[in-house]
């Protein structure tokens, strides 16, 4: 039996830095090797000691299970332990996320895409580099993100596609292009791509 694949989980926004260094005398005179932390890692860590979330309110900001968020709490902690106390240098970076920040939908081909370089300002599509966009609203996703169709919203109408939120049914959310009620992708009327 194969393993579940990983959702994307939803970042508010990539960290303001890269890692961090320790300082100090060298004890053993040869860089250690840096402890990893993933973007969800930091997510994590952020949603509950710096926002002062509970695990439940954490995980739904995530985008995850109480259970899932649980874990990758408790693997943030453990890997900061390590750094402090083996004087290793931390470093942010990689796993599977969207960020919640800066989406746009380009007019050409249809494509949806956000922007985590927040200091850049996005002049073309990155797909096609047509310069017909504009912001968009909601969390568009594309078919590389998720490979399960039960996992989406679609809109019947224009066909605009979103992340399905656990826990809140397709039919009460309307779409953000169009205003008309969502439906779960794969049932009979929604048009497919």
């Amino acid at each position: 039996m194969s393993p579940n694949l990983k959702r994307p989980r939803k970042i508010l926004s990539p960290p303001p830095v890269k890692g961090f260094k320790p300082y100090g005398p060298d004890l053993d005179g040869k860089p250690a090797e840096p402890v990893m932390l993933l973007f969800e890692e930091y997510e994590a860590l952020r949603l509950c000691d710096y926002d002062m979330l509970n695990h439940h309110h954490a995980s739904q900001a995530m985008g995850v299970s109480r259970p899932t968020f649980t874990r990758i709490y408790a693997s943030v902690r453990q890997k900061i332990a390590r750094a402090f106390v083996e004087g290793r240098q931390i470093t942010v970076e990689g796993g599977k996320v969207y960020f919640d920040s800066g989406w746009y939908h380009c007019s050409s081909c249809s494509c949806y895409f956000n922007n985590p370089e927040m200091q850049q300002a996005v002049t073309a599509c990155p797909l096609c580099g047509s310069n017909a966009i504009g912001k968009a609203e909601g969390e568009p996703v594309s078919a590389f993100e998720v490979a399960d169709t039960n996992d989406l919203c679609i809109c019947p109408a224009c066909g605009l596609e979103l992340l399905h939120q656990p826990g809140q049914p397709c039919g009460q959310q309307t779409c953000p292009s169009c205003h008309t009620r969502m439906r779960r992708k794969g049932t009979p009327g929604c048009r497919m791509p």
